[in-house]
C-alpha cells in the first residue's frame, strides 16, 4: 500500500476507517457511511471504486467464523518455485474458498487460508491445485485452537 498512501486524502482515509471493521448493516450502506461523513452516497461509493481499481483495497466482504455458518477453514503453504510463483497463486485464487494468498521468505513461500464446506472439500480443491499447477510439495494445516485477532488499520 504504501506505494499508493499519497493517493489517499483525509477522505479516503475517513472512508476506510469506517468501513474496516463496523461496516454498515443496511440496504444502502454507502449511504448510511455518507450521512455519517457528510458526504453523498455516490461521493462513497465513486470514491471506494477508485481505491479497488488503484489497488488500495482488494475488496468489500463479510467475513465470517467459518464453524458457525457450517464450514472449515484451514492454513496452506506450498514450496512453489520462484518463476511458477505468479501462476500458481493465478491457480489458488480462482477458488472462491480462498481468503488469504500471499508470498513468504520460507522454504514453503506461498500460503494462503481455504474455507470450504468440509475437510474433504478443501482435499480434494488441493489435489486440482496440485494436478494443474504440477506443485505436489502443498500442506494443509488446519487449526487446532482457533485465536481471532481484530486488524483494524486507522489511517
Amino acid at each position: 500500500m504504501s506505494e499508493n498512501a499519497e493517493l489517499l486524502d483525509e477522505i479516503d482515509k475517513a472512508i476506510l476507517n469506517r468501513v474496516q471493521s463496523d461496516f454498515p448493516i443496511d440496504s444502502r450502506p454507502f449511504k448510511v457511511i455518507a450521512e455519517e461523513l457528510g458526504l453523498e452516497e455516490n461521493q462513497v461509493i465513486e470514491r471506494l471504486r477508485r481505491l479497488r481499481t488503484t489497488g488500495i483495497i482488494r475488496r468489500i466482504g463479510g467475513n465470517f467464523v467459518p464453524g458457525k455458518v457450517g464450514f472449515v477453514s484451514t492454513l496452506c503453504a506450498a514450496r512453489v518455485p520462484a518463476d511458477k510463483i505468479e501462476d500458481f497463486a493465478g491457480v489458488v485464487n480462482r477458488y472462491t474458498g480462498v481468503t488469504h494468498n500471499y508470498q513468504r521468505n520460507n522454504t514453503f513461500n506461498v500460503w494462503f487460508t481455504f474455507i470450504a464446506p468440509s475437510m474433504e472439500d478443501i482435499e480434494r480443491n488441493l489435489e486440482q491445485i496440485s494436478r494443474e499447477t504440477g506443485i505436489d510439495d502443498i500442506l494443509n494445516l488446519p487449526a487446532t485452537h482457533v485465536f481471532k485477532i481484530k486488524a483494524q488499520f486507522e489511517l
